[in-house]
Parts: structure tokens; C-alpha cells; sequence
């Protein structure tokens, strides 16, 4: 072989081994870290991580290919909300999902640095996890659970269903922005439609049991759960049990409780949200800081009616109410 052809074909090699070499070195690992409100046996739990590992999937993300993913459950407990928060943040994730307000708050205690992308988060600028909607300016972004002013919806669809009531008690988390408002906004409804309002705390058990059976005279009561629901999510099962022993007509902000024997459900759709949250975690992994990522509102609500609950206490559901609802259960 003549020495110039050697030297190209030398050149040419050199060329194409790190070609070579790129093609089969295998696609960096990225990791997120989720901290899911729910407990780990939540019936909701496995459709929500579908859904955002569905949405990562359509962007190009495969579990156990480019990406790893650390779950941990909070179980509506704030304190396992902080530990978990801390064990993710020192796992060193490139992003962590947050599916309630509280729990940005925690991650944000552990670390100002690692992005968080958030998920049915309830007046995110109130409880001080972003500085704008427009322009967070923060380590955290994502998706809100809707305007404090939905919450008088749930006022409108408790007369709708059962018009006969005139005294509703309302629970809410009276220590955060999100029970304090949602219970504004029913406040503010409340004399249109002639109903007067007993607030109840949600702290433990007791305070929940205690309320409602203080609360109860006859049957005009009624009674609203505006939560939030991270707050009381221990407490569900006990909640419905207890409008269903004094006959209370009870609207929730939560679909999922109307599959439980809740009568009647509004609020925005969580499987949208965590499908729509994998958006930001591309972007964000792709490079795009959570700061300059503004908060988006819903897109989606969800309506549900429980025919059995209805009949059970008696009442009749407007037809024009049955027609736009999502889910019917008889």
C-alpha cells in the first residue's frame, strides 16, 4: 500500500470511530423524582403515574432507557411530606413532579435549586411557590388547580341537586391559602342562594366527627368539602360516611369521591394535569429553567353524579345537570 493511501486511509478511520463510538454509547440516564399526595395503595395513584409516564413516553422518554424515576407517597401526612422531600432532594434529580401545593412547599424548604414541576396546585402564587403565573421566578412551575372562585360552583351543584337546603357546613384546612380561600369564595356566593354557613376545621378526626355532629339539625343541611384535598386525604372515607349517616346532600372538589358514595364531584381533571406536566419536564430537562416556565391554569373539569347516593337521600337529579356530566354512576 502506497504510504498517501495509508495516510487516508488512516485519516478516514480516525473519522469514523468516534462516529462509531457515538452510535453505541448508551443515551444518558435522567432521573425524576415524584411526591405523590396519594398513599401508595390510592386506587387514583397508578392512573396518574401512567398518565405522566404516557405523556414522557410521546416525548421520547423510556422508563429504563434514558429515564429512572423515584416514587414516594405522602398519604396527605405534611410530615412524610417533608421526609420524603428530603430524601428526594438528595437522590439529586434533574426534576421532581409535586402533585399539591404543600408538597412544593416542602421540596422548597429542602432545596431552592432542584427544578419542580407541580401539578394540581391550589393559588400557587398565595402560598408563595412562585412570584408570578406569568414569570414564576422560582425553582418550581407547573399546572394550578383552578381560580378559588370554582369553588362557589360547588355551592351552585349542591342547590341544583338538592334545593331544599339552607344551612351547608363547609370543611376546610383554615392553615393554608387554599382552605382560606376556597371558603371566601363560597362566603361570597352564599346569600344568593339563601344558605347559611358553618365552617368545620379538618386537623384530625375528632375535630371532623365532632363538627359535623354539632353542625346537623335537620333536613335542610347540607355540606361542601373544599380541602384542599392533600389535607384530608386520611379523612375521605370518614367524611363520606359521615354525610351519608346524617343524610347530608354533599358536594365535593374532587371527582374521586363521588366513586366512594359521594353524591356529587366538580373539579379539575388530575390525569389531564399529569399528562400535560410531562411537557415541562421535557423542556426542563432538555434545559428550559422552571423560573422562565409560566403556570398554567386547567383545561379540563370534571363533573360526576352518584344516582345511588341521590336516591338514597331522596333527591332528583336535573336532567339539564345529568347531560353534562363526565361520569355517571347508578
Amino acid at each position: 500500500m502506497k504510504r498517501r493511501q495509508f495516510i487516508t486511509l488512516l485519516g478516514g478511520a480516525a473519522v469514523a470511530w468516534p462516529l462509531t463510538a457515538r452510535a453505541q454509547r448508551p443515551q444518558q440516564m435522567r432521573r425524576i423524582g415524584v411526591l405523590e399526595a396519594l398513599a401508595a395503595d390510592d386506587p387514583a395513584a397508578p392512573a396518574r403515574g401512567a398518565a405522566f409516564a404516557q405523556g414522557m413516553q410521546e416525548l421520547g422518554w423510556g422508563i429504563g432507557q434514558n429515564l429512572r424515576i423515584d416514587y414516594r407517597y405522602g398519604a396527605g401526612n405534611v410530615d412524610l411530606f417533608r421526609r420524603h422531600a428530603a430524601e428526594l432532594v438528595a437522590l439529586a434529580p434533574d426534576v421532581i413532579l409535586a402533585s399539591a401545593a404543600s408538597i412544593v412547599t416542602a421540596l422548597q424548604q429542602a432545596s431552592r435549586s432542584v427544578p419542580i414541576v407541580f401539578v394540581l396546585a391550589v393559588d400557587p402564587v398565595g402560598a408563595g411557590l412562585v412570584n408570578s403565573l406569568a414569570r414564576p421566578g422560582t425553582n418550581a412551575t407547573g399546572f394550578s388547580a383552578g381560580e378559588f372562585s370554582q369553588n362557589a360552583k360547588l355551592l351552585d351543584l349542591l342547590k341544583q341537586v338538592a334545593p331544599g337546603v339552607r344551612r351547608v357546613a363547609v370543611l376546610r384546612d383554615a392553615t393554608v391559602a387554599a382552605g382560606v380561600g376556597g371558603f371566601a369564595a363560597i362566603q361570597t356566593a352564599a346569600p344568593s342562594f339563601g344558605v347559611e354557613l358553618t365552617p368545620i376545621g379538618v386537623h384530625d378526626a375528632n375535630e371532623i366527627e365532632r363538627g359535623v355532629m354539632d353542625f346537623v339539625r335537620g333536613p335542610n343541611d347540607g355540606l361542601i368539602l373544599v380541602g384542599p384535598l392533600s389535607s384530608v386525604f386520611s379523612f375521605l372515607g370518614l367524611i363520606i360516611g359521615l354525610a351519608e349517616r346524617y343524610r347530608l346532600p354533599a358536594a365535593y372538589n374532587a371527582t374521586r369521591l363521588v366513586t366512594d358514595g359521594g353524591l356529587i364531584g366538580y373539579g379539575s381533571d388530575a390525569i389531564d394535569q399529569y399528562r400535560r406536566a410531562a411537557s415541562y419536564v421535557d423542556r426542563i430537562l432538555k434545559g428550559e429553567k422552571p423560573a422562565d416556565l409560566p403556570v398554567q391554569a386547567p383545561t379540563k373539569y370534571e363533573l360526576a353524579v352518584n344516582l345511588k347516593t341521590a336516591k338514597a337521600l331522596g333527591l332528583t337529579v336535573p336532567p339539564t345537570l345529568l347531560a353534562t356530566a363526565d361520569e355517571v354512576i347508578e
